[in-house]
C-alpha cells in the first residue's frame, strides 16, 4: 500500500501489512516507528550528484542529512538489528570523493554501532570513463546493533570452488575439508548492476539489484522481520524483503517512485514480477557467439600496432 499519513503507514506494518510505502520525506517517518522495531534497515541513500530526487550538489547536504537519519535509524533498530548503507562515489569535475567514508564519518559517533563488514558490491558493465578507469564496484557498510548482530552465514552460502579439497595434513589427513553447505562468499560480491536491459529495470535511474538486498535480508534478519529502507525508490528492498518472508516499510518523497514500487509488489503477489534471482550464475558468452568475436578492427593478439597508430595520427 502507499499512503501519505505516517500514522497510517506504521499502523499498517504492525498489523497485517507486509509491503508499505510512505510517500514522504523519510525523517517524518522515521520518528514514528516505534524503538526497536525494526529488524534491519537497509538503503541506499542520493548521492548529491544531480539527479531529480537530489536536493542539491553539495557533498556538505549529504552529510547534513545522514546526521539527522543516524539515531533515528539506531532508535528504531532492534536489539540485535543490522544497518546496512549501499552508496558509491561523489563526483565533480573529475574529483572522486568515496561516500562510504562520509557515511562512517557519521555513523562512528552513534554508540552501540560497531561496523562489521565493508562489503565490496563488484559488477562488470557500467559507464565508461575517458579520463580515469571506469567505475565498477561500490560499497555497503553493514553496522550490527552491538557487536553480536544477528548473523546467520548458513543461509547465503554459495557452492565450493574445490568441493573435492581434502586435508593434507593432521589428524583430519584424506578427509573433505570444505563445508558441505558451501563457503563463506566473502566481502566481495559480484552481482549483475541494473542497466538498461535488466531485467528489473524501471523508470528509476539508479536503482539496485533485488540480488544484493536478499542476501543481505537471508543473513542479518530472522524470519518475519521487519525490513525498511528510508530511501525506498523503486522497491527493490522491498522486493527482496517479501521474497525472504519478511515485511517491509519505505519511504520516498517522489509519488512516481512510489507506484513503481507498488507495481512491482502487486507483481510479485501475481506472480508476475521479473527479477534476477540470487543464486543465477553470471552469464559468459562462448567463443562461438558472434559478441565473443573479435572484429577485424581490434588488436590482434599480441600486436598494438592499431593503438600506435591512431596515437601517432593525433
Amino acid at each position: 500500500m502507499i499512503t501519505s499519513s505516517v500514522s497510517e503507514a506504521v499502523e499498517a506494518i504492525t498489523s497485517d501489512h507486509e509491503f508499505v510505502i510512505f510517500n514522504g520525506p523519510c525523517q517524518v517517518l522515521m520518528e514514528s516507528i516505534p524503538d526497536q522495531s525494526m529488524g534491519m534497515i537497509v538503503t541506499s541513500p542520493p548521492y548529491f550528484m544531480g539527479k531529480d530526487y537530489d536536493r542539491s550538489y553539495k557533498l556538505s547536504d549529504f552529510y547534513d542529512d545522514h546526521r539527522v537519519i543516524a539515531p533515528m535509524a539506531y532508535r528504531i533498530l532492534a536489539e540485535d538489528g543490522n544497518l546496512c548503507w549501499q552508496v558509491g562515489y561523489h563526483v565533480q569535475q573529475n574529483s572522486v570523493f568515496p561516500l562510504d567514508f562520509a557515511v562512517y564519518e557519521v555513523f562512528r559517533e552513534i554508540e552501540g554501532l560497531t561496523l562489521r563488514n565493508r562489503i565490496m558490491w563488484h559488477f562488470g558493465h557500467g559507464a565508461h570513463a575517458q579520463k580515469r578507469f571506469s567505475g565498477r564496484h561500490e560499497t555497503i557498510l553493514w553496522y550490527g546493533k552491538g557487536t553480536g548482530s544477528y548473523f546467520d552465514l548458513d543461509r547465503v552460502r554459495v557452492p565450493q570452488k574445490y568441493p573435492g579439497k581434502r586435508h593434507y595434513k593432521g589428524p583430519k589427513k584424506g578427509e573433505f575439508s570444505g563445508n558441505p553447505l558451501g563457503k563463506n562468499p566473502s566481502d566481495v560480491w559480484d552481482i549483475p548492476n541494473v542497466k538498461s536491459k535488466h531485467v528489473e529495470k524501471t523508470d528509476h535511474p539508479c536503482q539496485f539489484p533485488v540480488a544484493l538486498v536478499q542476501r543481505l535480508v537471508r543473513a542479518l534478519t530472522k524470519d518475519g522481520a521487519t525490513v525498511m529502507d528510508p530511501y525506498a525508490g523503486s522497491g527493490s528492498s522491498g522486493i527482496a524483503a517479501v521474497l525472504e518472508g519478511r515485511k517491509f516499510i519505505g519511504a520516498d518523497t517522489s509519488l512516481a517512485y512510489c507506484q513503481i514500487a507498488e507495481s512491482r509488489y502487486q507483481a510479485f503477489k501475481s506472480g508476475k514480477l521479473e527479477y534476477r534471482p540470487l543464486e543465477r550464475d553470471i552469464w559468459q558468452p562462448s567463443k562461438n557467439d558472434s559478441v565473443a568475436k573479435k572484429p577485424e578492427h581490434f588488436w590482434a593478439d599480441g600486436e598494438t600496432s592499431w593503438w600506435r597508430e591512431s596515437q601517432a595520427s593525433r
